[in-house]
């Protein structure tokens, strides 16, 4: 039999038409997650949840802060309501 040459395959040295040349082209990333905290590898979810309540305390936008704590109180008193608890013993 004869010698049997494999081939080499070709490279090519390809980049996108509208790459910068910064970074990883290919890496899919949000516009906001060098501002965040939250994201990144975080283990579990204990520490995603101590990251997230650092975050929210060290938050400038205190009327944000504000908003979220009505949002919260009103959602749980929707839930009180929808199991039927009674209010009254909060009142004299």
């Amino acid at each position: 039999m004869g010698i049997l040459k494999v081939r080499k395959n070709k490279k090519f040295s390809y980049t996108p038409r509208h790459y910068k040349g910064d970074g990883n082209p290919y890496e899919i990333k949000h516009k906001f997650d060098e501002h965040r905290v939250t994201v990144g590898n975080n283990n579990g979810l204990k520490s995603k949840f101590i990251n997230a309540i650092n975050d929210y305390k060290t938050n400038e936008n205190h009327e944000a802060n504000k908003r979220v704590l009505i949002i919260v109180a009103v959602l749980v008193l929707v839930f009180l309501f929808i199991i039927g608890f009674d209010l009254s013993i909060f009142f004299s």
